[in-house]
C-alpha cells in the first residue's frame, strides 16, 4: 500500500499499538497527557537529532507538511503540552524506558521469532559513551573542585580494553545471539558502576524462551550465577586464570564465546553507527543522557518494528533508513 505519510510518522503511529507497561497509581493532580505522547516526542528528538526541548518545539514550529502531521500526533483531546510540561515529563521519562524496552524486546522475540533456527542465547555487555565536555580528574574529584563548568560530574572513569581510560557512561545491553540482533534489555550507569551490578535488572527483562546468558569475565559472578539458575537460564561467562584452560568443557565454551562476540561487539559497533554515538554524547547530566541512549535503543526496537510491518530486512540498511526518516 502506497502512503504519504512520512517513516517518522508511521513509527510514531506504531507507539500506539506496542505493549504498554500496567498503569501505577499515582498521587497528586490527575495526569492530562498519557505517556505514550512523550514517547512520541522522545522518538522525534532522537531521529531528528534533537537534545534539547526548545530545539524540539522549534522544529515542530516550522510550517511543512511533516511537522503539521507530527503536531497533531503530538496532541491529546484537542490539548497541545506547555513547554514546562514537556521539559518535566521527558526528564521522567528515563524511569520507565528500561521497563518498556523490555516489554518492546520480548514482542520483538515474539514477532521475528529468531531463535527458530538457533539456539536461545542472550549476549550481555556494556559499551562506554564518552561524557561531554571536559574530564573530571581524580585528584580533582577527592578535592571535591570542579575546574570547568563543561565537566560532566555525575559521570565516572572506566578503562576500556580498546580506547584505554574513559571518562563517561556505561550502555549495558542485552540483545539476541541469532541472525538478526534485538536489543532486549538496557540501562545506562556511570562508567565506573560494575556489569555484574547492572546484569541482575537486564536478566529480569529477558524473555522466558532465552535459556543461555553469555557473557564476559565481569558477568562471572556469584549473584549474576545465582539471577540465572533462579530464572532456569545457564550462564557461559569468561573465567579468570592461566590460559590455554584444559577441563572438559573449554570447547563447548569456545564456541559459545565466539557466538557472543559476534553478536554484542558487532551490534554495539552498529548501535553506535547508527545514532552518532562513537564520539562524547550530545547530553550532559545522568538523566538527559539516559534519555538519549535509552531513547534511542527504543527508537531501534520500533525500527525494527516498523520493517518486519513492512517485510524489509530487519538490521539490515537501518542506519540509512532512520536517517531518511
Amino acid at each position: 500500500m502506497i502512503t504519504r505519510e512520512t517513516v517518522l510518522v508511521q513509527l510514531l503511529r506504531l507507539i500506539d499499538h506496542i505493549p504498554q507497561p500496567p498503569l501505577a497509581c499515582r498521587r497528586g493532580r490527575p495526569v492530562v497527557y498519557s505517556d505514550g505522547l512523550f514517547l512520541k516526542a522522545l522518538a522525534i528528538m532522537i531521529v531528528k537529532r534533537l537534545h534539547r526541548v526548545g530545539e524540539l518545539l522549534a522544529v515542530l514550529e516550522e510550517p511543512t507538511q511533516e511537522m503539521r502531521s507530527l503536531r497533531e500526533l503530538l496532541h491529546e483531546r484537542g490539548r497541545f503540552p506547555s513547554r514546562r510540561t514537556f521539559e518535566r515529563r521527558l526528564r521522567a521519562l528515563p524511569q520507565t524506558l528500561p521497563e518498556r524496552i523490555g516489554l518492546l524486546g520480548r514482542h520483538l522475540v515474539e514477532l521475528l521469532e529468531p531463535w527458530a533456527r538457533s539456539g536461545r542465547a542472550v549476549a550481555l555487555d556494556s559499551t562506554v559513551l564518552q561524557a561531554r565536555g571536559g574530564v573530571w580528574h581524580k585528584k580533582d574529584r577527592e578535592a571535591g573542585v570542579v575546574p570547568h563548568t563543561s565537566i560532566d560530574t555525575e559521570a565516572g572513569w572506566t578503562k576500556s580494553g580498546w580506547h584505554g581510560w574513559v571518562y563517561g557512561w556505561k550502555l549495558h545491553l542485552a540483545t539476541t545471539v541469532a541472525g538478526v540482533w534485538i536489543p532486549l534489555a538496557a540501562h545506562l550507569s556511570p562508567a565506573n558502576v560494575s556489569d555484574n551490578r547492572v546484569a541482575l535488572s537486564l536478566i529480569e527483562e529477558l524473555p522466558e524462551e532465552a535459556r543461555f546468558v553469555l557473557g564476559d569475565t565481569h558477568y562471572n559472578a556469584p549473584e549474576v550465577r545465582a539471577a540465572c539458575a533462579e530464572s532456569e537460564r545457564f550462564l557461559v561467562a569468561s573465567g579468570r586464570g592461566p590460559y590455554p584452560r584444559t577441563d572438559s568443557g573449554v570447547e563447548v565454551r569456545r564456541i559459545f564465546h565466539r557466538l557472543r562476540h559476534v553478536a554484542i561487539e558487532n551490534f554495539n559497533e552498529h548501535f553506535k553507527a547508527v545514532f552518532d554515538a562513537h564520539g562524547p554524547v550530545p547530553t550532559k547530566g545522568r538523566l538527559d543522557t539516559a534519555r538519549f541512549a535509552l531513547g534511542a535503543v527504543f527508537v531501534y526496537q520500533l525500527a525494527l518494528l516498523h520493517r518486519y510491518e513492512q517485510g524489509l530486512k530487519t538490521n539490515r540498511g537501518l542506519k540509512a533508513f532512520l536517517k531518511a526518516a
